[in-house]
């Protein structure tokens, strides 16, 4: 047996332990490992030091630097959303329905925890803080494969929780660190079906694609943001431009921040220039059209693939489009079915964006940074689903649990 499934073992172990564990006594725990966390501020930041030197020295840059970082208001904030989760409601138990049949027959499901939940993830630590909080809170065991680049910062959050489960009599093995980053360890954890029961990547698109194409374990794939707004004829142009320098630049290197801006045809002569304006004197390199272009000269071609992409970046493609409907199918084409966004003085027009927009999250009137766990009540997210089966949008402790049917009979049997 490799150390590999060992680990598998001892979560399989550890989860029928977490199954029957009170709410109460679950809360406690999550209050104490957020309590530790902030005690710890200082070996997390002496941890996370060379963590971010070794990436810098490995020439990694940018949004990936700002992902792996944390400073003292993020462990802060890390904490924060443990406690949120420690005061939602507990979805382990919860009857989904009860109904009694013509046989005599009580059919009911309730909600059961899915037992031992794999994560991969690259360089945020915050990922291990809420990936340990929510699996917990939802009655699971977790082993975390986290990028290379943020080791030594993962194994103190990690040993933070296991040291608050063994204080509390509980299994530390309801939580597990993969300290080898090697890819064959990855692979070796995509292809434990005995003991994984999902596997969720989260990362860039290259990690989430190796995943979803080399998993054996079912994955819940957790997107890419190519997100969209869609400035409509109607649109408040002061607000517009307030949201769209908010989704873009608020943190550009983040799944939720707006990408990609398409703009009406018929304010486009007046708005496209105060826009480009904008996003310039805020450090935003600007991609287009060449219809946007003929508007804003400044404006650089951006490449045919280039508007599949996801920059993560101080970089924005603008488009002009007719109508709408035009804006939807560009949407269509290009969104990775993360965020998108209409801003709009038009009912009419809201309601058919609403409808027709087949992405996780859509929004009237908002910036798509919204979309995030924290932001929508949840307490924090275990990622933002871009798929249909069985989660779709940020994941929180719902999502990390499952139905079981439950039947109540008096001696029938089948005719």
């Amino acid at each position: 047996m490799t150390e590999l499934e060992m680990m598998g073992q001892r979560a399989k172990a550890a989860a029928k332990q977490a199954r029957g564990l009170s709410t109460t006594k679950k809360n406690r725990i999550l209050h104490m490992v957020a309590d530790a966390l902030v005690d710890k501020t200082d070996d997390l930041l002496a941890a996370n030091a060379p963590d971010v030197e070794n990436a810098i020295a490995a020439g990694i840059k940018g949004a990936f630097i700002d992902r792996l970082t944390l400073n003292p208001a993020r462990i802060q904030i890390m904490a924060k959303d443990m406690r949120h989760v420690a005061g939602l409601d507990d979805p382990v138990g919860e009857v989904m329905s009860m109904k009694t049949l013509p046989t005599g027959l009580t059919v009911g499901q309730t909600r059961v925890p899915l037992g031992v939940v794999g994560i991969i993830f690259e360089s945020r630590p915050n990922v291990t803080a809420d990936a340990f909080g929510l699996c917990f809170k939802a009655g699971n065991s977790v082993i975390l494969r986290g990028g290379k680049e943020a080791i030594q910062t993962n194994t103190v959050i990690v040993d933070t929780c296991r040291d608050a489960l063994a204080a509390n009599g509980l299994n530390p093995d309801l939580v597990q660190l993969i300290t080898d980053p090697s890819r064959e360890r990855a692979t070796e954890l995509m292809r434990m079906t005995k003991y994984i029961d999902v596997l969720i990547p989260r990362g860039g698109a290259g990690l989430i694609k190796a995943v979803v194409e080399n998993s054996l374990v079912p994955v819940i794939e957790t997107g890419t943001g190519n997100c969209h707004i869609f400035v409509d004829a109607s649109a408040d142009l002061d607000n517009a431009t307030r949201i769209i320098l908010n989704a873009k630049t608020q943190r550009p290197g983040v799944c939720n921040a707006c990408e990609r801006v398409l703009v009406h045809k018929a304010i486009a002569e007046d708005y496209l220039p105060v826009l480009c304006k904008a996003l310039t004197e805020n450090d935003v390199e600007l991609r287009g059209s060449a219809a946007a272009i003929a508007v804003c000269p400044q404006i650089a071609p951006a490449e045919a693939e280039e508007w599949y992409a996801e920059y993560l970046d101080l970089i924005i493609g603008i488009e002009i489009v007719e109508s709408i409907d035009a804006a939807i199918a560009h949407i269509d084409e290009y969104s990775t079915g993360h965020s998108e966004a209409i801003l709009t003085e038009s009912y009419t027009n809201a309601q058919k964006f609403l409808h027709e927009v087949d992405s996780a999250a859509v929004y009237v009137n908002a910036s798509t940074r919204f979309t995030d766990g924290s932001e929508f009540g949840l307490g924090a997210e275990i990622g933002i689903s871009t798929q249909k089966l069985h989660a779709r949008g940020p994941m929180g402790l719902r999502e990390l649990t499952t139905g079981k049917y439950i039947i109540y009979g008096n001696g029938q049997t089948r005719q």
